[in-house]
């Protein structure tokens, strides 16, 4: 199989490349455009020569999708006359898997996301543990074997459920959050059935958490069926505030593709042993000039699998 070039529809989300100034009038002017706005993202996926999609939160959502071309059908035929694919959607706003989670809607949820990315085509739902709570905070939240029971039991009802739809969880390593260091990473794939919880390894927040992220993709390459690609300065050196600027916060240690530390052609050579090395995802938050920045990424894939 061809390997696909993908991206997060994230790439798309700075206020620059849309000639705004702010994420809220992003968010503001999308809604009420979203005609436009998706005509621009499928055009620039085309120009950077990136056949593949995340999708994620609004504007780029799938209630979004569904308001803008009225079907995942419709969406489908859309993206496929113009050469793309939805390979993954982000659960970035379904319910949270908390201590006290509903665990009913958090499964109802997931199967109402599987059953529009198989319609459009997609087979790959990611999502990502609970944030950690800031160092000092009380009362603390400690990531030990009865926190990550408890996730793992919520990822199971997921998994288990989605699975009648054809489509796969796959859990993505955050910076800051419960499922960041490599240990995170070791408990969780520990306590967790293989044949219904996958990994989506990030190179870059595994980076940033002091984590080698070639040695987790080679320790797991049997389990990662998509991972995002993105390059890091190094590890995050100091504790953060963790809060709802955390996401902003962590920005200024990520690089652009080919500055950061990450070895691309281990993890390139880690990423063809897995199941999903059929799908190459180039991750950028928010680029002011996406085609470009994909195209440099694209320039780093072609460099490291040569």
């Amino acid at each position: 199989m061809t390997t696909r070039l993908a991206t997060d529809i994230i790439t798309f989300y700075h206020p620059q490349f849309w000639g705004l100034e702010t994420e809220g009038q992003l968010q503001e002017w999308a809604s009420a455009n979203l005609d436009t706005f998706w005509t621009r993202v499928l055009g620039s996926l085309a120009e950077a020569g990136v056949t593949g999609l995340e999708l994620t939160f609004a504007p780029g959502s799938i209630d979004n999708v569904l308001k803008a071309f009225g079907s995942a059908k419709a969406f489908r035929a859309e993206l496929e006359g113009r050469g793309l694919a939805v390979v993954s959607s982000f659960m970035a706003d379904a319910p949270a898997w908390t201590a006290d989670a509903d665990l009913p809607a958090i499964v109802a949820d997931a199967e109402k996301r599987a059953v529009f990315l198989a319609e459009v085509g997609g087979d790959i739902l990611v999502t990502g543990l609970p944030m950690r709570r800031t160092a000092g905070e009380r009362p603390p939240l400690f990531v030990d074997a009865a926190y990550i029971g408890h996730m793992a039991r919520i990822a199971h009802a997921v998994g288990e459920a989605i699975s009648h739809q054809g489509v796969k969880l796959a859990l993505h390593t955050e910076s800051n959050s419960t499922l960041w260091f490599e240990r995170d990473i070791d408990l969780f794939m520990a306590f967790t059935d293989p044949r219904y919880v996958w990994l989506c390894p990030d190179s870059c927040h595994i980076t940033l958490g002091g984590g080698d992220p070639v040695h987790v993709a080679r320790r797991y390459d049997n389990r990662i069926i998509l991972a995002h690609w993105k390059d890091a300065v190094g590890k995050i050196e100091s504790d953060l505030v963790i809060d709802k600027t955390i996401y902003a916060q962590q920005q200024r240690y990520m690089a652009d593709f080919g500055a950061g530390v990450v070895d691309w052609k281990a993890w390139s050579d880690a990423m063809l042993a897995t199941p999903g090395r059929d799908t190459i995802l180039l991750e950028l938050d928010a680029a002011s000039d996406p085609v470009a920045a994909l195209k440099a990424g694209r320039a780093v894939v072609e460099t490291a699998r040569s």
